[in-house]
């Protein structure tokens, strides 16, 4: 059984092509770009996703809307 505030698979998806990505590249994806990686056609589900995991406190933003500056908390 899993934890209510645990990550869903796609939410683990989207922290590892947002961590492999920082790595690559030395700075955070767009939501297109993530959504590339995993499979994700829609921004606004790739929004939501984003927005669980900052509720979580895996993930943050240093721009208060936008998720080109999101840091990993982890």
């Amino acid at each position: 059984m899993t934890r209510p505030d645990a990550p869903s698979a796609r939410q683990e998806a989207i922290l590892a092509a947002i961590r492999d990505w920082i790595a690559e590249t030395g700075e955070s994806p767009s939501v297109r770009q993530i959504g590339a990686r995993v499979g994700l056609s829609s921004t606004s589900s790739v929004a939501y996703q984003l927005g669980r995991l900052e509720d979580c406190g895996l993930i943050g933003r240093t721009g208060h809307h936008r998720w080109r500056s999101c840091r990993l908390s982890t």
